[in-house]
């Protein structure tokens, strides 16, 4: 039996697929693994969530996951701290950064290596260099790192000099849409669903700007969910005259989703670059069909079921859409085979893989 403290500072429920990733993981180790015990560390936002998926005893930090300052400062010098106090065997941070220092083994999971790989995609240099700088630290305390893709685990290899005998690649798996009613695909015609924040990484403007070379007769709707405050998109839809295609929507709750996931026809990921794709799994495990950039990290994920398009071209986007709009057997193909692909990976496993690096580090290997 091991105490195993879980550093939760960065869930605030704003952060997507990593808190998805955090929920999910935690649930089904409670279940895989009761014997040992989990101590969840929360942020102040994250401890006014639901915290009943957590298998153990949950403490509030009383840090602010949304202050990037004090999130920083938390994370890279009260975390350890705190474990050390709370008398932790083994400290796991599941959001890509982690403490300084630990004076116990401790396992990050690096979901990417973004900031590294495409700065121009992420952020100002004032906010790049400090996240460069966090990863780094956090790569150098750990005793073993998880990663979530093979394009992920090179990464980090090549830009933080992880040896490779350090990093343990577990997938993640996808959560479904309950409920989804997938006989009413496209029944007020052709719907394209996009999900995300607002990201440069993610190329929504791109997906908005090939609209307009789709031939009207075929041109699908555009609902893209996900932003926060104002949306930077208003811009593109006005710049390329879609107002009448293109709706845009914040944060969508399990209701609205479900409706959406019902009527669409596919769901669009034109990004750049990405660590995984949940949003790719999870339609596929509801049957809605795949349009996505052709990158290597996304073949992980869905090998070929899926439309794919390139990222910087805007004829492959719109050709993309068209062929959503107007082969129906194309679609009903693809959301057969995504049943298949979607089965192949699993929170039990991912679950499983985890156990195995825990077991690894509290082996007693060294940190480097």
């Amino acid at each position: 039996m091991a105490r195993i403290f879980v550093d939760l500072l960065s869930l605030t429920g704003t952060k997507g697929g990593m808190e998805v990733y955090a929920r999910e993981l935690y649930r089904v180790l409670g279940e895989l693994a009761p014997q040992h015990e989990y101590i969840g560390w929360f942020s102040n936002e994250g401890y006014e969530l639901d915290r009943s998926w957590f298998p153990g005893e949950t403490v509030r930090s009383g840090i602010s996951g949304e202050n990037r300052f004090a999130w920083a400062r938390g994370e890279l010098f009260a975390t350890g701290r705190a474990a050390a106090k709370l008398g932790a065997d083994l400290s796991h941070s599941p959001a890509t950064l982690g403490p300084a220092r630990t004076s116990m083994p401790a396992v990050v999971t690096m979901h990417d290596m973004l900031y590294w790989s495409h700065p121009q995609y992420m952020s100002t240099p004032l906010y790049t260099e400090p996240v460069k700088f966090m990863e780094r630290l956090a790569s150098r305390n750990a005793s073993r790192i998880l990663t979530i893709s093979e394009e992920s685990r090179q990464a980090i290899i090549r830009y933080l000099k992880v040896p490779a005998d350090r990093i343990d690649l577990v997938p993640l798996a996808g959560t479904a849409v309950q409920g989804a009613d997938r006989s009413r695909a496209g029944e007020s015609g052709p719907l394209v669903l996009a999900t995300g924040n607002r990201r440069p990484h993610k190329n929504w403007p791109s997906l908005i700007r090939a609209l307009p070379l789709v031939a009207e007769e075929h041109r699908p709707r555009v609902v893209v969910t996900g932003s926060h405050g104002d949306d930077p998109l208003r811009e593109v839809v006005a710049e390329t005259g879609m107002e009448r295609w293109v709706e845009l929507k914040s944060w969508v709750d399990d209701d609205e989703m479900r409706e959406l996931y019902s009527t669409a026809t596919v769901l669009a990921m034109p990004s750049f670059a990405d660590g995984f794709s949940l949003p790719a799994l999870e339609a596929m495990m509801a049957g809605l069909p795949v349009m996505i950039s052709d990158l290597p990290v996304y073949r992980e994920v869905v090998g070929d079921v899926a439309l794919f398009t390139d990222p910087y071209d805007l004829s492959s986007i719109a050709a993309a859409m068209t062929t959503a709009a107007t082969r129906p057997d194309i679609l009903a193909d693809l959301t057969t085979r995504g049943y298949a692909r979607a089965e192949l990976f699993s929170w039990e496993r991912t679950a499983r893989g985890t156990l195995e690096t825990f077991e690894k580090a509290l082996a007693g290997r060294p940190r480097r």
